[in-house]
C-alpha cells in the first residue's frame, strides 16, 4: 500500500504557501491530502497561515492603514514583532495579499505574490469538496491547529470552530479523510474526548522527542492515532558529511503500539527521489511535502522495484 502524500501548505514548492491556488495545484499534481495551518482571526474565523504573525506571509507590511497594528507580542515563549492575524477582522485580513514566505529559496515562486488573498477553513474545505467530486476521488484535509494554547489564552480557542467547520462540510464523520494534528498534547487530548476523527501528535527534531522514545510513544497511542515527525527522527544525517544514516526505532516501535508514522517535509530543494525512498524503506506511512509530483514519482518508482524485487 502507498504512503500518504500530504501537501505541504499546499503545492507549496510552486505556489505561495496556504493560497487556494497551491492547494488546488497540489490536488491537481496527485496529493492525497493537503494540510492547512489554522490560526484565528479577531472575529473569530480560522484562517490558513504558516505563524499568526503575516509580515512575512502577506503584503501587510506595505499597507499604510496597518503601520499602526505592527507590535510585539509574546507566542510561545518566543518574542515576535510584526504583524499578528488576531489582530485583524476576516473583512481586513481579505484586503491584503499572499506572498512568498522564502522568496530567497524560491524566487520563481514570487511572480505570484499579491495574486492570492489568505483562505479561510471554510473555503478550503469547499475546494476540497469541488475537487473530490469533479475528480471523482476522496481528497482529504490535514489542518494543524497553530499555537492553540495562546489562541485560548486570547479566547480565540480554536477546536470548537475546527470541529464545527468540518461539521458544517459533512466531514466530521469518523471515515472522513481527516487527520487533526497539533504539538500541544492537552490540544490532542480535548479533541479526543470529542471527535472520533484520527490524531496525530507532532514532534520536531529540537522538541519534546522524549514522546517519541518507545515509552513515550506508548502514551501518545493513548489519545492519539499517529505521530508526526521531524524526517531527521526517522533518518538521522551524518553531522560531517550530511548523508544519511541508519534508520532509527522510531518507525518500528510506533508500530508496535498502533500509531502510523507520517514524515515531515520532503522538498526538492533538499531531497532527492532516492532519499524519498529511503523514508519508504524505513517503513513510514505518510510523507508531507512541498513537491507532491516528486514525491508521488518516487512513491511509484519504489512499488514497482519493491514488485521487481519480489519478482525474482
Amino acid at each position: 500500500m502507498l504512503p500518504l502524500v500530504i501537501a505541504h501548505r499546499g503545492a507549496s514548492g510552486y505556489r505561495p504557501e496556504h493560497t487556494l491556488a497551491s492547494y488546488r495545484l497540489a490536488i491537481a499534481l496527485g496529493a492525497d491530502y493537503v494540510e492547512p495551518d489554522l490560526v484565528s482571526t479577531r472575529d473569530g474565523v480560522l484562517v490558513a497561515r504558516h505563524e499568526n504573525e503575516i509580515g512575512g506571509t502577506t503584503d501587510v507590511a506595505a499597507r499604510p492603514e496597518y503601520a499602526d497594528r505592527l507590535t510585539t507580542k509574546v507566542v510561545d515563549g518566543r518574542i515576535l514583532t510584526g504583524w499578528f492575524v488576531e489582530d485583524f477582522t476576516l473583512a481586513e485580513l481579505k484586503t491584503l495579499r499572499a506572498v512568498e514566505r522564502v522568496p530567497e529559496l524560491r524566487p520563481r515562486n514570487t511572480r505570484y505574490d499579491g495574486r492570492y488573498d489568505v483562505p479561510t477553513f471554510d473555503e478550503i474545505l469547499a475546494l476540497v469538496a469541488e475537487e473530490s467530486h469533479r475528480l471523482g476521488r476522496p481528497i482529504g484535509v490535514y489542518p494543524e491547529t497553530k499555537h492553540p494554547s495562546y489562541f485560548a489564552d486570547q479566547g480565540l480557542a480554536l477546536e470548537e470552530p475546527l470541529l464545527d467547520a468540518l461539521a458544517r462540510h459533512e466531514m466530521a464523520g469518523p471515515d472522513a479523510p481527516v487527520f487533526l494534528q497539533s504539538f500541544e498534547a492537552g490540544n490532542l487530548r480535548w479533541l479526543r474526548a470529542r471527535t472520533a476523527l484520527p490524531l496525530v501528535q507532532l514532534v520536531s527534531a529540537d522538541g519534546r522527542v522524549d514522546r517519541v522514545t518507545a515509552t513515550g510513544l506508548r502514551r501518545v497511542a493513548s489519545y492519539a492515532d499517529a505521530v508526526g515527525v521531524a524526517k531527521d527522527l526517522v533518518l538521522p544525517r551524518d553531522p560531517r558529511t550530511g548523508a544519511l544514516a541508519e534508520a532509527t526505532p522510531l518507525v518500528a516501535d510506533a508500530h508496535a503500539v498502533g500509531l502510523d508514522v507520517h514524515v515531515w517535509t520532503l522538498r526538492d530543494e533538499h531531497d532527492s527521489i532516492e532519499e524519498t525512498q529511503a523514508f519508504l524503506d524505513a517503513g513510514v506511512d505518510g510523507l508531507f511535502t512541498d513537491h507532491p509530483d516528486t514525491t508521488l514519482e518516487a512513491c511509484r518508482l519504489h512499488a514497482s522495484s519493491v514488485l521487481v524485487r519480489a519478482a525474482r
